[in-house]
């Protein structure tokens, strides 16, 4: 007894690891090829207020997710989520309208731990604070609850800077036109 009881701990242990990431990955998928609206519900100095949101979760492989973050006409964003073992990396990829990455690109970070099959957390990491040095405290969100609301969260620990939105999954729009950069 002494020997199974340790096993089926073990057992439950590595199902619940994979569970997580791989629910994650599964809430994702299930997104694919599917835009939603969005609203602001949170901003500093009322960035981006009134401007129309749309996510597209629009690449989805086995190893890596790519969703389009539209705000009005401008289609520089895209939030890229890559598998990293029983990791996500998130990066935000910004291009110009000629297709070039921005100045400031792909900054982000890994999860630094399984996170839930609902909900992953990305703390900056060095390659954002090479890039970015005032946004060591950041740390980003994303939360799925299915067949209701996709949430990005991105806050500046210690400050009052802070963006929140919400998605709504319960009535997809009309998939928004390619990013810049990206090849239809």
């Amino acid at each position: 007894m002494r020997i199974i009881f340790p096993a089926i701990l073990m057992l439950f242990s590595t199902l619940a690891k994979a569970d997580t990431v791989d629910g994650f990955w599964d809430q994702l998928h299930k997104l694919c090829d599917q835009a939603f609206a969005g609203r602001l519900l949170a901003s500093p100095d009322g960035d981006l207020e009134g401007e129309s949101l749309i996510m597209h979760v629009r690449d989805c492989g086995d190893q890596r997710i790519r969703i389009p973050f539209v705000v009005g006409d401008n289609l520089s964003r895209t939030w890229v989520l890559t598998r990293k073992g029983e990791r996500i990396e998130l990066r935000h990829d910004h291009r110009n309208p000629d297709g070039s990455s921005e100045e400031v690109t792909m900054y982000g970070g890994l999860s630094p731990n399984r996170g839930s099959a609902n909900a992953q957390i990305f703390p900056a990491d060095d390659q954002t604070l090479d890039t970015l040095p005032d946004n060591y405290p950041n740390v980003w969100l994303m939360e799925v609850r299915p067949d209701e609301k996709f949430i990005y969260y991105v806050r500046r620990l210690a400050t009052e800077r802070y963006y929140h939105f919400e998605f709504d999954l319960t009535e997809p729009v009309e998939p928004p036109p390619a990013p810049w950069g990206w090849e239809d």
